[in-house]
């Protein structure tokens, strides 16, 4: 695609060549972070290519060498948090119903997890039918530092990884490589970075699984599946205050400087987080979790510990947010439900009809 001279270019490159359609989220130095306009120009991307015989695969790429995407705006949230604005409700919204359109795309989605592929970015590409990460991959979602919840998805995803490994990554953030994001079902195939142009050249000409199956290698090995006993023991606790408790006592050293990590993070964001994630598994659909998300986002929005926490690891970045309430203790199961309680009439994402929340 070509710009006019003087003109920016645009934030989602997108073409067809062949029988594929792709997207390049083109904000290399924001880490292709995702503005309100980028989740709309992808959306009428898919509208027109979902009906068009001449596409058969989209395929969604970052540009730049550091990664697909590191996550939305923040500094945007920040600003519209702090001014008591609607403009990211708005945006989630949107993006939201975006990950569930993703994620029923009748047409292979193909997603190279290059690099850094964390919040946002993980809510377009995480829901694709083929998700492809490389040796530099690194998948998170880090909330819980900033005083936010994992969203755009995240708990279905992470509520569905073996055994407590999603509970692990989504309280500490933990970046996941390219094994492990196979491992707890972030990802489907491995394929190395080198071979990336290959890859997106085949998929003009191929079905996405014959040219995906030329390609993918077996993974490096990871971090997570030899940790799966202490981290099973551990966050097999109901509350949290339990989880750092007995990480504190297991006599891991990985266990307790996870406990250590814990303990940086918002407490009320840690609560919410893992009743999210519980409660995620009860849950018949990706929408139904979306809609949970989506209420709990909007609380976090107008509670103190969101505009703390992006200040001092984004704005200020002297990486020592003051929480509010402090602690776990000081944060009460009342707390923590009222962020789950349902929204004033029309105010609510409405993926699901009432009723088919959970199993």
């Amino acid at each position: 695609m070509s710009v006019p001279a003087g003109l920016p270019e645009p934030e989602v490159l997108v073409h067809t060549e062949g029988r594929a359609g792709f997207l390049t989220l083109n904000r290399p130095r924001a880490l292709n972070a995702l503005t309100h306009a980028m989740v709309r120009r992808i959306d009428e991307a898919l509208t027109a290519w979902e009906d068009d015989p001449a596409v058969t695969t989209v395929v969604i790429r970052g540009a730049g060498e550091r990664g697909l995407c590191a996550g939305g705006d923040i500094r945007a949230i920040h600003a519209d948090a702090r001014a008591g604005g609607t403009a990211t409700e708005d945006f989630w919204r949107d993006e939201y119903r975006l990950n569930a359109r993703i994620a029923r795309f009748t047409k292979p989605y193909v997603a190279f997890m290059d690099g850094i592929v964390m919040g946002g970015g993980v809510g377009v590409s995480g829901h694709g039918s083929v998700r492809v990460v490389t040796e530099r991959s690194r998948v998170a979602m880090p909330e819980t530092g900033i005083g936010f919840v994992p969203d755009v998805g995240g708990t279905w995803l992470l509520g569905r990884a073996p055994g407590e490994l999603g509970t692990h990554l989504a309280l500490t953030g933990t970046e996941a490589g390219a094994a492990d994001a196979l491992l707890t079902g972030l990802a489907d195939h491995f394929v190395p970075t080198a071979d990336l142009p290959a890859l997106a050249a085949e998929l003009t000409r191929l079905p996405a699984a014959e040219a995906v199956a030329r390609f993918a290698r077996p993974a490096p090995p990871g971090a997570l599946a030899g940790q799966r006993a202490w981290i099973d023991d551990c966050y097999g606790a109901d509350t949290v205050e339990e989880i750092v408790r007995r990480l504190t006592d297991s006599g891991i050293p990985e266990a307790k400087e996870t406990a250590t990590v814990l303990l940086t993070r918002s407490p009320t964001a840690l609560k919410a987080t893992l009743a999210a994630i519980r409660r995620a598994r009860t849950l018949d659909s990706l929408e139904a979790a979306l809609d949970t998300e989506f209420r709990l986002s909007c609380a976090a929005l107008r509670s103190p510990d969101l505009v703390e926490g992006i200040r001092a690891q984004v704005v200020d970045k002297d990486r020592d947010p003051h929480w509010t309430p402090p602690t776990l203790p000081e944060v009460t199961e009342a707390a923590t439900e009222a962020w789950f309680a349902p929204r004033p009439e029309g105010e609510e994402l409405g993926l699901t009809p009432p009723g088919a929340e959970s199993r």
